[in-house]
């Protein structure tokens, strides 16, 4: 990591000219690749040209991780449009918020829509979450070396999210709690400020299949591309800018999950985009046990660990919908249901060629954005953490309907159980179901419609998959338990 350098991209959106420069800086670096950053910026190995060919890119915030004085903002706008939200929160009022920045921040900004689940909303020092009333959202502080954790006492609207990032930045360190700096900052800004009426809800989401061409309303497409050893191709990446402007895409938007998505692409120009992934020899159909993992960058232990892991739930036909992974240090943040953590090598056995042991630890409810990790095992070997992994999921799915009952149903009575629904079927690439009961508006297919009538050419409305793609499953208040 620490020779690795990067390149700050606030919110995670940058315009194809935008990358297609990246790129030039890139190459004149002497590299044929980039990797993605957890926090949505681009990362690319530190060479001796750096020097001589940082000065001809200064609209570029380049930076040595080692060395990083800022830190990039985060962003849902990756989400926007393509998977569930808030219904004022749109794209661009993600770009009006980021183009309010006019400081480079030291602390950890989070811009996110809690009903989707692409982008942690916890894992910033200054967490803004939007609200149900429109324009206003809130706050939730992490500070460095504040003992407690808690909310903003307002709700905060859109146009002063950066106003008030930078007075916190500018004054928190002046304050032992967060009571004095909230009050400090009432009084010396001025804000359009509302009071919280209702406490933050987060509904349970299961995680999202984000790969390949998916259906973006009625004339647009959405493309999500992903490549496992996170070392994008830069005659790809330049090559796929020129298609961008050609199709007048006009952002490109990068997730924590080390890929990236292409929204916005005319209907017309499908077919032109599909035949370029395929010159380029472009994997767009990942298995979901691939997708779902959160790895460090440039990790070789962390990869082959989780092939070996994917492999074995691949072997065992385990399936883990909507449960997410991560490999971290014992440091790292964590925003994934399941965490691997690698126990540090102990100091009296510095000198010898010692097996690695870890710990394993699960979010409460599951639930990536839980702010609580239960501590599972410890201090296991790499051949016991397929079993583990198994008995988890396991748990998941037993506890998954009483986890959304209380996400819903919270201070109400409880409704009955709902009873299993069986005859759905489901994608087996993007996970998306066909229920007859509703038929689908996409293909013209008429409600009550059972899945053994589907005319052969049917394909799936969201990724296009044949009709041989789809699985029968048992559901239970439209979550897939079984086959």
């Amino acid at each position: 990591m620490n020779e690795l350098c990067r390149i700050l991209i606030k919110g995670g959106v940058l315009s194809p000219s935008e990358l297609k420069q990246i790129t030039d800086l890139v190459t004149e670096c002497g590299l044929d690749y980039i990797h993605f950053g957890s926090r949505q910026d681009i990362l690319f190995p530190k060479t001796p040209q750096l020097e001589v060919v940082d000065p001809k890119f200064p609209q570029f915030d380049v930076e040595e991780l080692s060395k990083k004085q800022y830190q990039n903002i985060m962003s849902s706008y990756a989400s926007a449009d393509v998977f569930s939200s808030v219904s004022w929160l749109t794209g661009t009022t993600y770009l009006n918020v980021l183009g309010q920045f006019r400081y480079k921040p030291t602390l950890e900004i989070n811009i996110t829509d809690p009903q989707q689940r692409l982008v942690p909303l916890f894992t910033g020092n200054l967490n803004f979450i939007a609200s149900k009333q429109m324009d206003y959202w809130y706050l939730h502080l992490d500070l460095p070396d504040y003992e407690s954790k808690d909310y903003y006492p307002a709700l905060i609207h859109t146009w002063d999210i950066a106003t008030i990032a930078q007075a916190i930045e500018e004054n928190f360190e002046d304050f032992d709690d967060l009571e004095g700096l909230f009050q400090f900052i009432s009084r010396s800004v001025d804000t359009n400020n509302r009071t919280i009426a209702e406490s933050l809800s987060i509904p349970f989401y299961p995680f999202p299949y984000y790969e390949g061409m998916n259906r973006m309303g009625m004339n647009n497409y959405w493309l999500g591309l992903y490549w496992r050893n996170n070392k994008y191709d830069i005659a790809f990446l330049k090559a796929m800018c020129d298609l961008c402007l050609e199709s007048k895409v006009g952002k490109i938007c990068l997730t924590p999950w080390k890929s990236f998505i292409i929204k916005g692409i005319p209907r017309a120009d499908k077919l032109k985009w599909e035949k370029f992934l395929g010159s380029w020899g472009i994997n767009v159909r990942h298995s979901s046990l691939e997708l779902n993992w959160h790895l460090p960058v440039n990790d070789t232990e962390a990869l082959e660990l989780k092939k070996f892991l994917v492999r074995n739930f691949d072997q065992n036909d385990i399936s883990t919908y909507g449960l997410t992974f991560a490999i971290n240090s014992a440091y790292s943040k964590k925003f994934t249901s399941i965490v691997i953590e690698r126990n540090p090598k102990p100091q009296i056995a510095k000198d010898f060629d010692i097996r690695p042991t870890y710990n394993v630890q699960f979010g409460n409810h599951f639930d990536p954005n839980s702010l609580h990790y239960k501590t599972y095992v410890q201090d296991v070997d790499k051949i016991e953490l397929p079993g583990i992994l198994m008995e988890l999921s396991r748990l998941y799915f037993e506890q998954l309907n009483e986890n959304t009952e209380r996400q819903e149903t919270l201070n109400i009575q409880k409704s009955p159980a709902p009873k299993p629904i069986s005859n759905v079927h489901q994608c087996e690439h993007c996970l998306t179901i066909y229920d007859p009961r509703y038929g689908d508006p996409f293909n013209n297919i008429p409600v009550s419609t059972p899945f053994e009538n589907l005319p052969l050419s049917y394909v799936c409305p969201t990724c296009e998959a044949p009709l041989s793609s789809f699985q029968p499953k048992t559901m239970i208040d439209s979550i897939p338990i079984s086959s």
